[in-house]
């Protein structure tokens, strides 16, 4: 993004400020950089990414801005089992429909979003939610399913 950050969060700054917290120049850097990928970025990720349009930010603010953004439900934290956090910008306070899943290799860490849901996957979770609700008398508010085995690149590699 030339000329630096802020262009296309706006949304996600709102939420921010409403919560009231102030908006630095990191906070909305860290933001910004979570809203313009479609990776799971780790803390170092978006450091480095941070640091190119703002070098003032420190490793230490990326921690202590992406534990807030978690507790305030604008970042989600993930973690895939590479031993790193990953971390995902909350898009459904954008857009309320957008609901996803991830796919995991195993051997390359590479994560693919899985949005395309056919009827009887969607079926299939609404019976297991109202069965889990029923049975353990809680409200689920919401699930996140990830899926671990071997991407297409892998698996053929493995193939050779």
């Amino acid at each position: 993004m030339p000329g630096g950050f802020g262009k296309g969060s706006v949304w996600c700054h709102g939420r921010f400020r409403g919560y009231g917290y102030r908006m630095t120049v990191s906070r909305q850097a860290i933001l910004d950089v979570l809203n313009t990928t479609v990776k799971h970025l780790s803390a170092e990720d978006i450091y480095h990414e941070v640091h190119k349009i703002h070098p003032s930010s420190g490793m230490s603010t990326v921690y202590r801005t992406l534990e807030l953004l978690s507790r305030l439900k604008l970042v989600f934290k993930f973690d895939f089992g590479d031993g790193r956090a990953r971390y995902e910008l909350n898009k459904r306070l954008e857009n309320k429909e957008y609901h996803h899943h991830h796919l995991v290799c195993i051997n390359c860490q590479r994560v693919i979003d899985y949005t395309d849901f056919i009827e009887d996957e969607v079926e299939l979770l609404k019976k297991t939610e109202k069965g889990l609700s029923k049975k353990y008398n809680f409200k689920i508010m919401r699930h996140i399913l990830q899926f671990y085995g071997l991407c297409n690149r892998c698996e053929e590699k493995g193939k050779e």
